[in-house]
């Protein structure tokens, strides 16, 4: 079953060929000469997003009149060997406002995941970056087995209702035996409907793509703003292009020394405490907590639901019911947002009252299904992903061995976050390493945000990316909030240092604190 935002690993195959396949005036001639890097891209305006990216309407206009353009960039499937063929690469933007004697080039935004579009998610953030754009072209992409970008495909619509409602925390021999057998269907799904693009969706594959995009957009360094997932793409990128890093922010930052296990350790611990930070604040409230009357009676209280849910399921958005494993994804959805806390308690309150519809249609938005019932391909290309990237492949047995130290991590989520770990079970090939290498040496400062009440991307791991980028590469930035990422918290202080280093190239001292 996907999970939110795990931590991956990625592999490092050619990097000694990159720097000269990529940069500098050597280029291979199956690339100069009619191949990616032969073309130009077309911009034109966008059309209607499609199912895989999320759906909806087409981007409208910024409040300037600024229309948004979108292209599609050739790349290689394979970068191994370029001439095996190409895929398409969906590409959005809007140009820079300001005066053009004063733009530094295009600001390339990836949103994590992975799965996320890109081409989706930029225009419902455009408004955010409106002194970003002053300077810069704001630039994103579904990237490969995203939405247009060679999405990936494994179950269908009625398929993923079924499987996101199985138990995902089983307990039996027999609920065990259902939870495998259900995970590797959807991973033989994936090779059944994708299985030409899947040995190719790397990190280091998306990488790559980046640094032809870089070039394609006329850059000759890459300014970039990574979040989540977005933070490994942007390490990943460091190492095997140090020298094309121009401005880069990465917010909301995976921890690269972790493997997938503790990766998955860590983010129970990190879930569970923003449950607990929640549960303080809702208390806190003076109109009272409907869900509880102290924090440990909030937890208890939704320990009591879910397993009333594992007997006993309740109406739902019809004709589904909220099991207790879909109730789990409204709960952790909600917490990715302090502005999603209210949500949560309502969602709660209605579900001991008997109504599971709001706290289901908070894990619809977690698992991206629309009010028609299609979901964007965003589970399919995490999964899909994953597996590419992480070596180790977990058996039922190394889960229920795993066990207690999950539970001791969170009471409420070590045992959904423990059992995700056999998601690659039965995939079709074999994944790349244990975790990426980001080591940087000769890039210019990049900026690294952590915030200290992040559940997806613990604060720990900030620190950690500022000593696997290298000695002068990585500059943190810490935040005392909550939620997951720290720039679209709309804190000031925040938003002001990132701005200043974006279009002003003022690097703030490392250790700088906003709160």
């Amino acid at each position: 079953m996907p999970h939110p935002h795990r931590i991956r690993a990625t592999a490092l195959t050619i990097a000694a060929l990159l720097p000269v396949l990529l940069t500098g005036c050597a280029r291979d001639p199956g690339l100069a000469h009619g191949g990616p890097l032969g073309q130009r891209l077309g911009w034109k305006d966008c059309p209607v997003p499609s199912v895989a990216q999320g759906d909806g309407g087409a981007p409208s206009p910024l409040p300037d009149g600024t229309r948004w353009q979108c292209a599609t960039m050739k790349a290689p499937l394979n970068w191994d060997d370029p001439r095996s063929g190409t895929i398409d690469i969906a590409l959005i933007r809007a140009k820079a406002s300001g005066d053009p004697s004063r733009r530094i080039g295009s600001l390339v935004f990836n949103y994590g995941g992975p799965g996320e579009s890109g081409v989706t998610a930029l225009p419902s953030f455009g408004q955010d970056y409106a002194a970003l754009r002053t300077r810069y072209d704001l630039v994103s992409f579904d990237p490969r087995g995203v939405g247009r970008s060679a999405g990936v495909k494994c179950l269908n619509d009625q398929q993923l209702d079924a499987f996101f409602q199985l138990d995902a925390m089983p307990r039996t021999a027999e609920t065990q035996r259902v939870f495998l057998d259900s995970t590797k269907r959807f991973n033989q799904a994936c090779r059944l409907h994708s299985g030409r693009v899947l040995p190719y969706l790397r990190t280091t594959d998306t990488a790559r793509d980046l640094d032809l995009m870089r070039q394609l957009l006329g850059d000759r360094k890459l300014h970039y703003f990574g979040v989540s997932y977005g933070t490994e793409l942007g390490g990943v990128y460091a190492h095997l292009f140090p020298r094309n890093v121009g401005r880069a922010v990465l917010d909301a930052v995976v921890d690269p020394t972790l493997t997938p296990e503790q990766a998955a350790l860590a983010q129970a611990g990190g879930f569970q405490l923003a449950f607990g930070n929640y549960a303080r604040d809702c208390v806190a409230k003076s109109a009272g907590c409907p869900v509880g009357s102290t924090p440990k009676d909030v937890e208890n209280r939704l320990t009591g639901l879910l397993n009333d849910l594992d007997r006993k399921p309740l109406p739902g958005v019809s004709p589904r019911r909220l099991t207790r494993s879909a109730a789990l994804d409204g709960v952790l959805e909600a917490l990715y947002s302090k502005n999603s806390w209210p949500s949560l308690t309502e969602a709660l309150r209605r579900a001991y009252a008997g109504d599971g519809r709001p706290l289901m249609l908070l894990g619809d938005s977690m698992n991206e299904r629309d009010e028609k019932g299609r979901y964007s391909n965003d589970s399919a290309a995490e999964v899909a992903i994953n597996c590419a990237d992480d070596k180790p492949r977990y058996t039922t047995a190394d889960v229920e061995a795993k066990l207690p130290r999950f539970r001791a991590a969170s009471p409420l989520f070590g045992d959904f976050l423990a059992w995700n770990l056999i998601s690659c079970a039965g995939w079709p090939m074999r994944g790349a390493v244990y975790h990426p290498d980001v080591h940087a040496p000769g890039a210019g400062p990049i900026l690294l945000i952590g915030n200290t009440g992040d559940p997806a991307t613990p604060y720990d791991g900030t620190r950690r990316m500022v000593n696997a980028l290298g000695k002068g590469v990585g500059v943190e930035l810490t935040y005392r909030g909550q939620g997951h990422g720290a720039y679209y918290s709309k804190n000031t202080c925040v938003r002001d240092t990132v701005n200043r280093y974006l279009l002003d190239g003022a690097v703030p001292a490392t250790g700088t604190v906003c709160s």
